[in-house]
Order: structure tokens, then C-alpha cells, then sequence
């Protein structure tokens, strides 16, 4: 079922489907920092996070002022919050761990995604690409929002400007859906446009800085940063995506443009914003399937970006290709014949998650096979025989081989058990508020199944012991007289009812029946022994053990 291209010991890649998801109809999806929880956005307006870990639902969030479908989910650095679009053009910040509603912005557009800027651990401003209008800025304490800029207004000969582009009804510019991301610290944003252009922007003053023409000039349906932010992805309309290295410091991006900026002012206009992106990206590797010739849905980079991955955007297949950085390709996973709507690589698993078309989530992880050899330490497989030369002390007492040798570390110095060392994965985690990781399991009702035909039984039970045993003859007119037969009976019959929802069978019920006949003997001769107590006080009742069961 899976296309292998190249020997697949080459790497960690998954290669078959390990499990599904399943809750109501999905439609996109976004792993926290850590990879422990997962949010999905779904078709009724809920987004449910589950624990990858247990595979199961941690926290469903559900506004009642939003039922349209979820079209894009977005983790903040610390996982304490979730920023979802929707398709009536609303967009909701929730908090993760308490459930609750931050804040609601509706805009004049649907938004087709939507980031948190990545270097606060509780963000204010994010990032949306509405359907047809430019990206913007959202401050989300304050609802208002800022427009990026698009395209490079060039001046020709006569000083002219070119004419605008066509406006919408409500006067807002008309464009292309446009793809932007934040860069990995949240200084810059890179717009990537109609034009096949990707446009360096300082979101602070709403200046282009520079400009990279893509080649070809195809429209950019999506640009995404690898995790540590040295690489750039382009996905555009020829059907090739791109990889650019990221040539500029992580930390001090626009001072670094400043500079650039500065030692070529020589040049002027759109020359000068071109040299400046030579120095900012230059293009890696191009992939692309070049016998079927298909559009890429949803492509991104591995946790490490070591691989990259990209689902097959044609309807009725669900195949995922993964190549190496290198540009060669290493698998080709083939899924159910369902259309693929997004794909999300596991930060530090190889693991990849993709939605269907039908609202199913996939999770596909690697073929791990048992090697029972690993259990010994000692024990080396042999693909064929091997001559075996002895080693010269190999039968002595005490071999050379085996003498400990004096160790160099001193014993007196103090170890160190306390500090925990920060993940190479995870070096900026220089946040001020605490990470969370993980959601506290809140127990839910299951649905009670149909109980029908026991609780006919167990009340023809009820009523069988009620009108065979004497002693409940002689205790109806009694209010104070307790009927031991049947109580325990309808107790332990609505308590197995509500504990285990499941019908006894036949042999049970024929033994509880037999039981209840039983002691109708017992109590007739009772009822000649034995009369009724009478208490100090002079009121009447029965004592317990006269009646209980032997």
C-alpha cells in the first residue's frame, strides 16, 4: 500500500496508519509546542483538544454565539491559549486551561487562518489571512486591526502609480487569497502574494523591507517557517514547493535589515527592496511530483526540519509525500480514498496527523517491528556466518579484557540531580509563565443503554416477593415494619442498573428467583414461633435479625 522509494532505514519518517479519531466532522488541526495535546477544529464551530498520549478527548470549547465550521486552530507558545477562526468570520481566543472564552473579534472577512504571534507567552496580536482581502494584524485586547501590505507599488517613466485594484461593496481592496506567517520570533512577517512575490514586512510600521521574486511568478497558497526558523516553505500555484534558507540572525532580524537597507543605497525602489531579499532568502531545493503533476495541500516541515511533507490535493486519493531536506523522495503514504484537508507533523515524534475530507483524523507513525535480540546486550545478529577467532585470554580465570581499570572520576564530588537540562529542541523555552503540557482528565457520563427488558424483570421480581412472602402481609398496615426480602433486591438491581449498564441473563435472574422463595418457608414458621416485640416505649416493630436471611 505504500509506495517505497529509497531505503527507509535512512531516517525516521512514519510509513502506516496507527490509529484514527473520530468526533463529529474535523476539519483542521494543530499540535502544541510540546506535542503532548492536540487541538482539532470541527464543522459545528467546537474545537475538542485531545491527550495524544491516551488518544483521548482532554477538553472540548464551545461558544454558543458560534456554530459554523472552524477553519483554522492555533496553540500559543505556552499551550495556555487557543486562537480559532471560523467561517463566519469571527475569531475566538479561548483559555485552554479553564475553558472559557477570552475574547470574540468578527471581522468583514472570513478568515482562512490565523497565528498568535509566537514571542509572548499571552499573546495580544495575531495574525489573519482573510479570504479576499490583505492580511492584517488583529490586536485582540482592542478589536482593531491593520491591513499589511501587499504588493510593491512600482512608479513608471511618467511618474504615474498604477491603477488600483478593484473594491469589494464594503469598500474594502479586492485580492487573492494571500499567505503569510509570522518569522520564528515574531519580529517580521513574510507575505507571500498573487504576484509570486514574498514580501519582508515590518508589521510595526507597515514597511516592506524587502522583496523575493519566486520564479515563475505563481499565486503563493502557503508559507510556513521550519520549527528552529532557519528555513522557509513555499507552496504556489505552478505545483512546486520551495524551500529558502533563512540567511537573517533569529534575534535581531530588523536591525539586520537596517543594515541592509543601509549599504545598498546605491540602489532605489524596487531594485533596492530585490538586493536586499537576495540577502534575506536564497531558494534551497524545489520538489514536485513530476509524472502526475499535483497541487500540494497543507505543506510543512518535520520537527526538526529534516523532512518535509505535503499532501496530494486531489479529490477521491489520500496520499502523503515525504522528502529529506536534500530533495529526494523517501515515501509515498497511501490512505483511504478520501480528499486530504490538512496535515500536521508531530514536533519531536515521527509522527504525521492528517484530516480527511470526511472529518476523519489519521495518525500515521513508523512500522516499529519486534527485535527480541535488543533485550540482550551482548547478543549481535548475524545477516550470515562469520568466522570466529578466539580471543587469546578468552578461557582465563581473570582475562585482561576483564580487569577493571581505575576510574578517573572522583567519587567525592557531588552529582547533580536537580537542575534539568533544556532540550536542544526546545532551547528558547525562556518563558515566563509556566508551560502547559498536559489537561486534568474530567470523567463524563456515558450514555445509558436500553434497559428495558431488566427493569421489566426485576420488577416482576419485586412483585413476586412482595405478594409470596406472609411477613409483607402482616407488615402492610405496619409503616415502621422493613421488608428485608425485597429491598436488598430492588437496591442491588437499580445499583447494577446505574454501576454497569448492563442486563443480567437469564441463569442470574433465575437464581435471584430461587433465592426469594427461600426464605418464605422460614418466616411462615416464624410467624408461630416468634410474636411481635414490643418496645419500653410502647411503640411496635420488628427486629431486623428475626427476618434476615440465614
Amino acid at each position: 500500500m505504500n509506495a517505497q522509494i529509497i531505503d527507509p532505514l535512512q531516517g525516521d519518517f512514519p510509513e502506516v496508519i496507527e490509529e484514527y479519531l473520530e468526533h463529529g466532522c474535523m476539519k483542521c488541526i494543530a499540535f502544541n509546542r510540546r506535542g503532548t495535546l492536540l487541538a482539532v477544529g470541527c464543522n459545528d464551530g467546537s474545537c475538542v483538544i485531545w491527550d495524544f498520549e491516551t488518544r483521548g478527548i482532554a477538553k472540548e470549547l464551545r461558544d454558543n454565539d458560534c456554530s459554523s465550521p472552524i477553519t483554522s486552530v492555533c496553540w500559543s507558545k505556552c499551550g495556555n491559549r487557543i486562537l480559532i477562526s471560523a467561517a463566519d468570520k469571527s475569531l475566538l481566543l479561548w483559555d485552554v486551561m479553564s475553558g472559557k472564552r477570552i475574547t470574540r473579534i468578527v471581522l468583514q472577512q472570513t478568515p482562512l487562518h490565523a497565528r498568535l504571534h509566537p514571542g509572548s507567552s499571552k499573546p495580544s496580536l495575531c495574525l489573519a489571512c482573510p479570504l479576499s482581502c490583505a492580511p492584517m494584524i488583529v490586536d485582540l485586547n482592542t478589536g482593531n486591526t491593520t491591513s499589511l501590505k501587499v504588493s510593491v507599488l512600482e512608479v513608471s517613466n511618467n511618474g504615474t502609480t498604477p491603477a488600483s485594484r478593484n473594491k469589494c461593496a464594503d469598500g474594502i481592496t479586492s485580492f487573492s487569497p494571500t499567505a503569510a506567517c509570522f518569522s520564528k520570533n515574531g519580529n517580521l512577517v513574510y507575505v507571500g502574494n498573487s504576484k509570486g512575490e514574498i514580501l519582508i514586512i515590518n508589521y510595526k510600521d507597515n514597511e516592506v523591507r524587502a522583496m523575493v521574486p519566486i520564479p515563475g511568478g505563481s499565486v503563493v497558497k502557503n508559507i510556513v517557517f521550519s520549527r528552529n526558523g532557519k528555513y522557509l516553505l513555499t507552496n504556489s500555484n505552478d505545483r512546486i514547493i520551495r524551500i529558502y534558507e533563512n540567511l537573517l540572525p533569529l534575534k535581531d532580524e530588523v536591525r539586520a535589515l537596517d543594515d541592509l537597507n543601509e549599504n545598498l543605497n546605491d540602489l532605489d525602489g524596487v531594485e533596492k527592496l530585490k538586493g536586499v531579499g537576495s540577502k534575506c532568502l536564497t531558494l534551497f531545493r524545489e520538489l514536485q511530483d513530476l509524472i502526475t503533476k499535483v497541487h500540494w495541500k497543507a505543506p510543512c516541515f518535520s520537527g526538526d526540519g529534516e523532512w518535509v511533507v505535503g499532501g496530494s490535493a486531489s479529490k477521491g486519493e489520500h496520499k502523503i509525500y515525504i522528502w529529506d531536506r536534500v530533495g529526494r523522495l523517501v515515501k509515498i503514504l497511501e490512505g483511504p480514498k478520501e480528499a486530504i484537508i490538512d496535515l500536521a507533523w508531530h514536533p519531536v515524534r515521527p509522527i504525521v496527523v492528517s484530516v480527511s475530507l470526511n472529518g476523519i483524523v489519521y495518525i500515521w507513525a513508523k512500522d516499529y517491528t519486534e527485535n527480541w535480540s535488543a533485550f540482550a546486550p551482548d547478543f549481535k545478529e548475524l545477516e550470515e556466518n562469520e568466522e570466529y577467532v578466539e580471543r587469546e585470554d578468552e578461557f582465563d580465570l581473570i582475562p585482561e579484557t576483564g580487569k577493571v581499570k581505575e576510574s578517573d572520576v572522583n567519587e567525592d564530588d557531588e552529582v547533580d540531580i536537580v537542575t534539568v537540562e533544556k532540550d536542544p529542541g526546545f532551547s528558547d523555552s525562556d518563558m515566563s509563565e509556566e508551560e502547559l503540557c498536559f489537561l486534568p482528565a474530567t470523567p463524563t457520563c456515558d450514555v445509558p443503554e436500553q434497559m428495558d427488558k431488566f427493569i421489566e424483570s426485576s420488577s416482576k421480581l419485586v412483585d413476586s416477593n412482595n405478594s409470596g412472602s406472609p411477613l409483607s402481609e402482616e407488615a402492610g398496615p405496619n409503616e415502621h415494619t422493613t421488608n428485608h426480602n425485597s429491598s436488598p433486591l430492588e437496591d442491588d438491581a437499580w445499583g447494577t442498573r446505574a454501576k454497569r449498564k448492563r442486563k443480567p441473563s437469564e441463569k442470574v435472574l433465575e437464581l435471584q428467583a430461587e433465592k426469594l422463595k427461600k426464605p418464605s418457608k422460614s418466616s411462615k414458621a416464624s410467624k408461630f414461633k416468634t410474636k411481635p416485640v414490643v418496645d419500653e416505649d410502647g411503640s411496635n416493630g420488628f427486629y431486623g435479625d428475626e427476618f434476615s436471611d440465614e
